[in-house]
């Protein structure tokens, strides 16, 4: 992949000092290479970024405005804008700061207890949920207490990832199983004193819990779906209209970061950098498996070669496509968080800013998608996205159980 410069005409900006809000997950990676490398500096702003504890910290203080912008989870903004959870502020995000990067991972205790029933359960490729319900059912008729799986936020990624790949093999989520919600940097405490049994989280603390032999990764977000977006720019409606200048230039400052990390050669000092104490606080070893590619599944395990486990720009990761936030959006109405009358349509166009996306990558001469939306579950492989003027390589966005997904 080339990096392509890009001397930035210096606007008016509206405001120049800035707090951005992010969680201590590997894919806070755009904006810490914006902050260490110099790309934040180069647009003109100085951004002070701010560790947080949770997402529901995230949340308040971006709705409360003591945070300018925010990393958030794609979910976020819709559900920020539509008061899911109690909570209603106008959110919108023009900039996907992270494709995949989650995994689902289960204690020692539960993983044998699935090899005693199926020693070839997870041999092939990706992981069903079928011994895991037949484990289930097993308790369930012994009258042992339900299994306990932890997510990070009401409303995330993780939980509609979690509940997809659970109900695909016919559990509930919602009656066969108990759902708890736990901060990321928690969720390794919380597996190792059998709090829970098994957690959907992003990177690090996956490859945590297999380096300390406390769990076993049964299956990533990339291989659910193929490469959707996890993480995003967050900011509130208003300040995005209050400072459309501050905020471009805050978007082109993580497109170069983004730019700059999805090249090969600098994923090791990418770590480096989040590995610190400022960022994640973990040893870099823990952090190399899901940024370089060469991921593990168990502690000495066989490494798997998955290259785009963490994506930032290329394949047009960083667009904030419509048939994304569709999905998700689906989902919540398949779980009864939202009424199934919503006006989806109108809902994401007002949350999710493509133009805003195109207006950057015109003012930084890039090639950017042309449509908002496209058939998902449909490409195995890398395919070409055709414009009159441009063509875009994409990568595979296939479902686990090959369905299928359009937004009409």
């Amino acid at each position: 992949m080339s990096f392509k410069t890009h001397q930035p005409n210096q606007p008016n900006l509206e405001k120049q000092q800035l707090i951005i809000g992010f969680i201590p997950l590997t894919d806070c990676a755009t904006l810490a290479v914006a902050k260490e490398k110099g790309f934040f500096k180069k647009y003109g702003i100085d951004v002070n970024l701010s560790k947080e504890a949770s997402w529901a910290n995230i949340r308040d203080k971006l709705a409360y405005g003591m945070l300018d912008c925010a990393q958030m989870l794609a979910t976020m903004p819709i559900t920020s804008t539509l008061g899911m959870g109690g909570w209603k502020k106008e959110t919108v995000t023009s900039l996907v700061l992270g494709v995949n990067g989650n995994a689902i991972t289960v204690s020692s205790r539960l993983y044998n207890q699935l090899k005693e029933l199926n020693p070839d359960f997870d041999t092939q490729r990706p992981v069903t949920a079928d011994t895991l319900k037949q484990l289930i059912d097993i308790k369930k008729s012994n009258g042992d207490k339900p299994l306990t799986f932890a997510h990070v936020f009401p409303a995330s990624t993780h939980n509609y990832f979690l509940r997809y790949w659970l109900a695909s093999s016919g559990i509930d989520p919602d009656h066969d199983i108990n759902l708890s919600v736990i901060p990321p940097q928690q969720m390794v405490t919380n597996l190792e004193d059998n709090v829970v049994d098994g957690f959907c989280v992003g990177e690090p603390w996956n490859q945590a819990a297999i380096s300390n032999g406390k769990g076993h990764i049964l299956i990533t977000s990339y291989e659910i779906w193929n490469n959707v977006p996890d993480k995003v720019l967050g900011v509130n409606k208003e300040w995005a209209y209050s400072n459309p200048n501050t905020h471009a230039a805050v978007v082109k400052s993580l497109i170069e970061a983004a730019q700059w990390v999805d090249m090969k050669e600098n994923r090791i000092e990418t770590a480096e950098i989040v590995a610190g104490e400022k960022y994640i606080n973990v040893p870099v070893d823990v952090i190399l498996p899901s940024l370089t590619g060469r991921y593990k599944y168990h502690q000495g395990g066989e490494i798997f070669d998955l290259p785009d486990f963490n994506l930032f720009y290329k394949y047009a990761a960083a667009f904030p496509w419509h048939s994304h936030a569709a999905w998700f959006i689906s989902q919540m109405i398949r779980w009864g968080d939202l009424p199934d009358s919503m006006d989806i349509k109108n809902i994401i166009k007002d949350i999710f800013w493509v133009d805003f996306y195109r207006q950057v990558c015109a003012d930084m001469g890039l090639d950017c998608p042309a449509i908002n939306k496209k058939s998902e579950g449909q490409h195995l492989e890398q395919w070409e996205l055709i414009s009159e003027t441009h063509s875009i390589v994409m990568a595979a966005d296939m479902f686990f159980n090959g369905e299928t997904f359009d937004f009409n």
